[in-house]
């Protein structure tokens, strides 16, 4: 089904972005927050330029008379840094938390683990779960990060965690989501507001860590963070294009260089557990929609507004979630895992709450906040047509990588394939002509397919499809979904064992 392929593809995709900070000539900008705090504390960084700067870190207490640090950016006079120092999931790493405070009432929580092999060198990774509306936390604990959710109150060792090779920062944005709230009852429900507020944190996370501003940064986004890496990406190329002709003290160029990023026929047909028979009324159904569909969604693309997007999501989105064809749904109520029901009940833990600095007032953690996702959907945000801001952004060097398990019947591989091969860019042609070639893991074992364009290596614009892969295909394949990673930031061919 052409229209909910291209959706539903789209929105599935892993899209990293590659970030290089380059020395600006007046350097690391740091501010005093409370200039008569007793213990504001006062260093200095040393740039490029040759151009020294004292900068001021401020140590503020808590209610609970715990120390936390506040910093401020010179181009991004509303907004500041908060820094806790937690000990969770994985003490034997580096790992800070806390919140980009917006403004006196909005409040965007992170949460950063160093990677557990050289940290110095490793490449710095942002991961954002989608929703709209879901905790960057969840993947975390379900799939990537560095301990794994095993019961209401327990979390182990993830041997498979992606900060295994990266330095590793879970983000929830927009406010809404996870521990990110407003107090005030605003919200952020589109895509280019969500930008802004990244964009800012990115400035200010670097800025505050020097150590992790030269290196690359990649920004790994699941299912609607198909919409978020696209859009995030433009917003950052954008400013790094305005600095040029009217630099601010302090700001940082973003240098981007890589993203990562058919139902009747999937569904009826090539799924490897597919849900529907060939001739079912469900498929014929199916079949029958498609024209209209087609229409309605290029009409939100010629057109983008709520009045022509909207009834696009409202008649074309596909009525089911099945994550995982495999698998029968276990939390029919929620996305069918009951992990999602523990990780909001360890998060929303005394203990862990206060070690991760969280405030007091905010409501508590959800896993998904559903008034945010619908926030979003009313905004008619789902059937805008992100992939329209690649093709310059991969034009000017970027790299795209999607890659997509096989059993996921939300966001399904053959829609993923046929995005990508409809994706008009500068390596177009070769990625269309490109053989599919089996991806090999380390071990010799064929872990899926893979296509790439544009450059050696593991290319320019690549497509991978993770055999036995849900949604989560992370959760589902943890070792080839890391090694599709590794090879990804290493730039290592994929069709050769590794």
């Amino acid at each position: 089904m052409q229209w909910l392929s291209f959706v539903s593809a789209f929105v599935a995709s892993f899209v990293t972005i590659q970030v290089s900070g380059h020395a600006l000539d007046i350097g690391v900008e740091q501010v005093i927050l409370s200039p008569t705090d007793s213990n504001a504390i006062s260093t200095s960084q040393v740039d490029a330029g040759a151009h020294r700067n004292e900068f001021h870190s401020t140590i503020i207490p808590d209610p609970d008379g715990e120390l936390y640090e506040q910093f401020a950016h010179p181009a991004f006079s509303e907004y500041q840094l908060r820094v806790a120092r937690p000990k969770l999931c994985d003490p034997t790493v580096k790992q800070y938390s806390g919140y980009l405070d917006i403004s006196d009432t909005r409040h965007l929580f992170f949460w950063f683990f160093e990677a557990r092999q050289n940290p110095e060198s490793a490449p710095l990774m942002m991961w954002l779960n989608g929703g709209p509306g879901c905790s960057s936390t969840t993947g975390m604990l379900f799939e990537n990060g560095p301990c794994t959710i095993v019961d209401p109150n327990t979390t182990v060792p993830n041997p498979h965690s992606w900060n295994n090779i990266a330095n590793m920062v879970f983000l929830d944005q927009p406010v809404g989501t996870g521990f990110s709230y407003a107090s005030d009852g605003s919200k952020v429900d589109t895509l280019a507001d969500l930008a802004v507020d990244v964009y800012a944190f990115l400035q200010l996370f670097v800025s505050r860590f020097p150590e992790y501003s030269e290196k690359p940064l990649h920004l790994a986004a699941e299912s609607w963070g198909g919409h978020y890496g696209p859009n995030i990406a433009s917003y950052v190329y954008k400013m790094n294009k305005q600095r040029i002709y009217a630099p601010f003290p302090g700001q940082k160029h973003i240098n981007l260089a890589s993203l990562f990023e058919s139902i009747p026929e999937y569904m009826c047909d090539v799924a490897p557990y597919p849900p529907f028979e060939q001739d079912s009324a469900q498929c014929k159904g199916l079949r029958l929609e498609t024209p209209v569909c087609t229409k309605m969604i290029e009409a939100c693309y010629r057109f983008p507004s709520k009045a022509t997007c909207n009834p696009a999501t409202e008649y074309c989105w596909l009525r089911r979630n099945p994550y995982d064809l495999r698998e029968e749904c276990k939390d029919k109520e929620g996305v069918c895992y009951v992990e999602m029901n523990w990780i909001s009940n360890w998060m929303n833990n005394p203990r862990v709450k206060h070690e991760l600095g969280v405030d007091t007032a905010p409501v508590p953690f959800v896993h998904c906040n559903m008034t945010t996702n619908r926030a979003f959907y009313a905004q008619g945000q789902a059937m805008r047509n992100s992939a329209a801001l690649l093709p310059p952004l991969i034009k000017e060097g970027m790299r795209l990588l999607v890659f997509a398990g096989d059993t996921d019947g939300v966001c399904n591989y053959l829609g993923v394939e046929r995005w990508m091969l409809k994706l008009e860019h500068k390596h177009h042609e070769e990625f269309t002509n490109a053989p599919l070639l089996p991806f090999l893991t380390e071990l010799g074992d064929v872990g899926g397919k893979v296509r790439s364009a544009g450059g050696s290596g593991a290319g320019n614009v690549t497509f991978v499809q993770i055999f036995d892969g849900g949604h989560m295909a992370p959760h589902d394949q943890p070792e080839a979904t890391l090694e599709v990673i590794t090879r990804w930031v290493k730039n290592v061919p994929f069709d050769v064992v590794g």
